[in-house]
């Protein structure tokens, strides 16, 4: 029982490690706090892994508001900024030439902006201009 419980636990934690950072952190919290709440610390233990995979899947904008941002950023058909470098999370854009817009209030992304670059729209943090989710 023992084995096949930590076997479950390194899978898990193997998508983790190849995840993004965001959401894997926020599920692993929930994830944690949730499985701690119904079988103690086991529970949290294997909700924290649990958590942080699933939250990967979600990241920022989760399953149910990804695709409604999608047609969103499509139908404002804002200038594609022309990027270099490969369109990623993490990736930090230029401070010049390039134009960052607000997400809308019902996204329920407060202090995050948005901008397309290469075609692509991404979500921004715009204190850092760093690239935390791309919206393909």
């Amino acid at each position: 029982m023992r084995i096949g419980v930590a076997a479950g636990v390194l899978a898990a934690l193997s998508v983790g490690m190849a995840a993004h950072a965001q959401g894997f952190a926020r599920g692993t919290e929930d994830g944690a706090e949730r499985g701690g709440n119904i079988a103690g610390p086991l529970g949290a233990a294997v909700g924290s892994v649990i958590g942080g995979a699933v939250g990967t899947a979600n990241e920022i904008l989760g399953i149910d508001r990804r695709e409604r941002f999608r047609i969103y950023t499509r139908g404002e058909r804002r200038p594609s900024f022309a990027y270099r470098g490969k369109v990623h999370v993490g990736a930090v854009l230029p401070e010049g030439g390039i134009v960052y817009y607000d997400v809308p209030p019902e996204f329920a992304l407060k202090g995050y902006n948005y901008t397309v670059v290469n075609d692509i729209p991404v979500l921004v943090e715009p204190g850092t201009r760093r690239i935390v989710e791309v919206i393909d």
